[in-house]
């Protein structure tokens, strides 16, 4: 299957909620009902990760606007899916990464950050004696929030700017206002 992601990306927007659910990618994506609990339906993007992932960054790169990667020092990868894509999108434009961690796995110092996800706690960490730098934050889903404002409340409190956040795929219904522009490809 040929996929043209460039041309089906979208930005988050206040006043049109714009949601594709006709992409290509949708096609791929597997949904799992009743997981990781009844009553959520967990859409699971590894079938893009196994065979379209130069598609999935394409996708991701066009649902930045025009010169932002231009402002952005690093890209601030969220555990754990979220490194999946930094990572491709940190080697394809020659950029740094910073992690965004589940506690212990980071040497010290350390900063953390307890919140709550839509079916129960996490916490996340991250280095605190890193030289400030303007970071786009990148992960796979933006749910309810909780993980990617934390992630966005960490690298603030260690002196980061923060000019985005980049998601595969925004839940626009389960979240509120996010502190900076959200770009992503999918929306349900």
């Amino acid at each position: 299957m040929s996929i043209n992601a460039a041309t089906s990306a979208t930005i988050k927007n206040e006043t049109t909620p714009m949601l594709n659910t006709v992409h290509p990618f949708w096609q791929i994506i597997r949904t799992v009902p009743d997981f990781p609990k009844a009553g959520i339906d967990f859409y699971d993007i590894t079938p893009l990760l196994r065979s379209h992932i130069d598609a999935v960054i394409d996708a991701l790169l066009a649902a930045l606007p025009e010169g932002l990667m231009d402002e952005v020092d690093c890209l601030g990868a969220v555990e754990a899916r979220g490194f999946v894509f930094a990572s491709m999108l940190a080697g394809r434009l020659g950029k740094g990464m910073i992690l965004l961690r589940k506690p212990g796995k980071l040497p010290p110092p350390v900063a953390n950050k307890a919140y709550a996800l839509e079916y129960g706690k996490d916490t996340l960490e991250m280095q605190n004696n890193l030289p400030p730098e303007r970071v786009l934050l990148v992960d796979d889903i933006l749910a309810t929030g909780g993980t990617l404002t934390t992630a966005y409340e960490l690298c603030q409190s260690a002196d980061h700017t923060v000019v985005g956040a980049l998601v595969l795929l925004d839940l626009v219904e389960l979240h509120g206002e996010f502190p900076v522009p959200v770009y992503t490809v999918l929306k349900a």
